[in-house]
Formats: C-alpha cells, structure tokens, sequence
C-alpha cells in the first residue's frame, strides 16, 4: 500500500512515530510536513506579526505542494494527522486522483486549531480519533460516521531506556515532574501539590508556561519544551512522572481521559502517576503497573505514599514498561490502523 502521510516529522512527534510505524509495516510512505512550509515557532512578538501575514500564502504553498507530490507519488490513501493547515480543496484534488481519505486527529477539540480541520472533516472517509468522546462530538458536529478509536502510543525509537549519567541526573532529576502545555487546571494542580509538600523537588517541561501566575510554581518552571531523547531522559530521571490531563476544551465535550504521555511515560520505564478513570485503568492495572489518582487532594496523598518507596515504584514501573511494549507500541497502533485502511 502507497500512503501519502501529511504531518510534522519532527524527533519525538507522535506523527512521525505513527508513520514510521506504518513503514516498518511494508507500506510505501511519502510524507508532507507542514513545519517544511508554515512558520510557527519563533517567539520575538514582531516576528509572530509577520508570520501571521504571511501565512496564507505558506498555506497555499503547502497545500501546492501536496498536490504535486500526489501526482508523482500515485497514493492509495491520504493520511492526514490532524490537518492544521490541509484545505478541502487538496482533498478534493486527491480523491479526483483516486485517494481514500484518512484522517488521524488526536486532540481534544476539532473547532481549537484554526478554521481548517472543521472544513475538511467532511470529506474525510475514514476518521481515527485517540478521544472515545472524539467519535460522539465528531457525529454530531459533522455527521461523521466512519470513525474509529486508536489510542496513542509510545515511540521505540524515542521512548526508551537510556544510560543516565551522574551529570544528567543533577541536570533532570526530580521528586516529580509535570512534562506537558501550560493549562489553567495543570497550573492549578501543580500548584496544589507544592502548597501541600513545599520541599518537593517539582519539574516543569513544556510550552505556554510563561502563562502561569503561580509565584508557588516560578522555581519549578524550566521555561522550554523538552523533545526527543532529552524527554525519554527526563522520564527516567524524575522518581514521579504526572499524568495531569487536559480540561475539557470549547468544540469538545469532555477533557482528556488518556495522552500521549499515557504511553510515553512507561515506554520510556518511567513510574505514572495518572489521572484515574475507566480508560486508563484499561491500560494499566492500578497499583501493579502504574499510580492512578482522582483529583489534587488524592495526587498529594500518592505522592507521599510514593515517594519514600522506591521498591514499590522499581516494581510498578517495570512492570508498566512490560506492559507497553506487550501492548502500546506505535506499531502495535500502526498494524490496526492499516488493517482499517485495507478495509475502506
């Protein structure tokens, strides 16, 4: 099978994983990355301006270019991971050249990313949401009927074990660590967590955190992201990783139950602490292969029950990271998804 894949190939993004995944698989890729095409990571205000004014012309340029990769390439389908910036009428161009239309959305809302993906869900044959809730707001919103469920899951090129030095551990290591975008409900729960166990060691990776107003959380905020194999690191050097999930977002109609870092974290043989609820208890069993919380009044008690216990979390953590590579793979997800494209 010929697959045109459209998404960021950047180390560590879970496109990338998903669609070297479906390499290792047998199918012929191609892929498109928009980060190619459309400027979104400077952080100098003025050039954010420009990009801005520019932008429909990158999106134009990109959208061009997948049309002229098409014509060369000849795909079976086009597999698209989110689509920020895809237009319906490059979907239209590739279903005249005889494509099936795949979608894999992975977020917790369609309406949050820009005026595009609403416009192409539509034309979409066949949809994969990592959101359970994702199928219900899609069919009602859309009238979207072909969908199917596939969680994330973690990367083996990434999210991996690794030799942890002495000067990486003074460098990444921590009691907890928060790795994931600056949210109002994460602020509020981290902050909870340092007001109640003020000498904890709490580390916070991730971008928009400059948003935080919590003079509680200002000595644990790094003030960047961390990708790649520095994110497979940090994992390994923080004794708790937190699984603290998205609210719910306008366009959705519940927050986050399970992430990408549901997966990453054992993945890369780092001991969860996550949010608990029906499906990540079906992932992994509580207290065997990962810790599970229900709010910031639990995720403090756990973390005092934790923390001391490094028997218990060597255990829970071995046997969470077993569990991930038996069933959580990135190419574990890429078999069923290809299963599914055989299919339409």
């Amino acid at each position: 099978m010929r697959i045109f894949c459209v998404g960021p190939l950047w180390r560590g993004s879970n496109a990338g994983g998903l669609f070297k995944a479906l390499s290792r698989q047998g199918c012929m890729i191609e892929v498109a990355d928009e980060f190619y095409y459309v400027s979104l990571q400077s952080k100098d205000k003025v050039t954010k301006i420009m990009e801005r004014l520019v932008r429909p012309r990158q999106v134009k340029e990109f959208n061009t270019s997948i049309q002229n990769k098409i014509k060369l390439f000849a795909p079976d389908v086009l597999l698209v991971y989110k689509g920020t910036f895809v237009t319906p009428d490059t979907l239209e161009f590739a279903k005249q050249r005889g494509c099936r239309l795949a979608l894999f959305f992975p977020d917790v809302s369609t309406t949050a990313h820009g005026p595009y993906i609403p416009q192409c869900i539509p034309h979409y044959e066949l949809i994969f949401t990592t959101k359970t809730f994702g199928m219900k707001d899609m069919a009602a919103k859309y009238g979207s009927r072909n969908m199917k469920v596939i969680p994330h899951g973690y990367d083996p090129e990434i999210h991996r074990q690794l030799p942890v030095s002495e000067k990486e551990l003074a460098i990444y290591g921590n009691d907890a660590s928060f790795i994931g975008t600056w949210s109002p409900k994460k602020e509020q729960w981290l902050s909870y967590i340092k007001e109640n166990i003020p000498q904890l060691n709490l580390k916070i990776w991730g971008g928009q955190w400059h948003k935080s107003s919590s003079p509680i959380l200002k000595d644990s905020i790094q003030g960047t992201e961390i990708l790649g194999d520095l994110y497979a690191m940090a994992i390994q050097c923080s004794k708790i990783n937190l699984g603290i999930l998205s609210e719910q977002r306008v366009g959705s109609s519940s927050g986050d139950l399970i992430t990408s870092r549901t997966f990453h974290i054992p993945g890369a043989g780092g001991f969860m602490l996550h949010e608990r609820n029906e499906e990540s208890l079906a992932c992994f069993v509580e207290d065997r292969e990962a810790g599970f919380f229900d709010g910031p009044e639990e995720l403090v008690q756990q973390i005092k029950r934790f923390l001391p216990n490094e028997q218990l979390r060597n255990e829970i953590r071995m046997a969470g990271h077993q569990r991930a590579l038996k069933d959580h793979s990135l190419d574990a997800r890429a078999e069923t998804v290809l299963g599914y494209l055989r299919a339409m």
